[in-house]
């Protein structure tokens, strides 16, 4: 009788010990903690041959360190079918929110939407998406930018002038903007644009441009350049033609800075591409905290002159 007793005790007590070497009950908070823990974010920029957008990336990079959050960071090389791709990776990387400049607003519609069928949350900046549903777009005000240029121009040249306007890539939100404010600041003044021409934001064809522009027009008293890029190609053509013209640009990057403060350049209009970068992660890390957020979140800006 107490062989059996002490049989069954022992068996009892081996139980119980096999129970308590068992793997614990999982958490409850995984959900949660992946929710508040999830901090890879990706960025995927039009492209990185330009300073501006180097800035961009770079105010991004700090507050992500700031912060304490992953970023990936994908260069598009001004090519849609490139920026798609990148969105598809960071996809696959499932990143909690994705930061999107896109290269054209229309073609990134279809990357945008990539996004929203896996429910992970976009958020544009510098320029918009046409298509696709973004939690915010985090951008300077293109039209008042375009229309400060105008009204600069306008003042300097006195209220007459022949003036060149270099449009950049078409189909973006800023080269539309930044165009329609120019156009709308010169309207009704004695300003006429002999020449409109794209020169897709890009300095190199800027100056090609601008060299057949100053073989056609003889006469030419200011060119509005969507982005600074492209204002520093022309001012190089400018340059090398001889004749006095004076340059207004947009961006405010460093060489184009350089430049107005020696006198080459009229004025730049100031955006501030490291604020977009940076207010771009520091919304994503509020979404994924669950926080709402502006649907449209602007950038202030100023004119740049001597």
């Amino acid at each position: 009788m107490k062989k059996a007793l002490i049989l069954t005790m022992v068996v009892i007590l081996v139980a119980g010990l096999f129970a308590g070497c068992a793997a614990p009950a999982a958490p409850a908070a995984p959900a949660e903690t992946n929710q508040e823990g999830a901090k890879k974010v990706g960025l995927v920029i039009s492209t990185l041959n330009n300073p501006f957008f180097v800035t961009l990336k770079e105010g991004a990079e700090a507050k992500a360190k700031e912060l304490g959050m992953d970023l990936v960071v994908l260069d598009s090389q001004n090519d849609p079918a490139k920026e798609m791709a990148n969105v598809e990776d960071l996809i696959t990387k499932s990143v909690a929110v994705i930061l999107i400049n896109p290269t054209d607003s229309d073609a990134v519609g279809n990357a945008v939407k990539a996004a929203n069928s896996k429910n992970i949350p976009v958020i544009t900046l510098d320029r918009g998406a046409n298509a696709g549903d973004v939690v915010a777009h985090i951008a300077s005000d293109n039209v008042a930018g375009g229309k400060m240029a105008g009204e600069f121009i306008i003042k300097q040249l006195e209220g007459k002038g022949k003036v060149v306007e270099l449009e950049g890539i078409a189909g973006t939100s800023a080269a539309r903007d930044r165009g329609k404010g120019f156009n709308e600041a010169i309207q009704g003044a004695g300003i006429e644009v002999v020449a409109k021409q794209t020169a897709d934001f890009d300095r190199t064809k800027g100056l090609s441009v601008m060299e057949n522009i100053l073989q056609a027009q003889p006469e030419i008293n200011a060119v509005f350049a969507h982005n600074d890029e492209m204002a520093l190609g022309a001012l190089q053509a400018i340059k090398a033609s001889g004749r006095s013209i004076m340059v207004v640009g947009f961006d405010a990057t460093d060489d184009a800075v350089k430049a107005v403060e020696s006198g080459e350049m009229a004025a730049t209009v100031a955006q501030q591409p490291a604020m977009i970068g940076s207010l771009g992660v520091e919304n994503a890390a509020k979404v994924i905290k669950g926080e709402s957020i502006e649907k449209s979140i602007p950038v202030d800006l100023k004119l740049v002159t001597k």
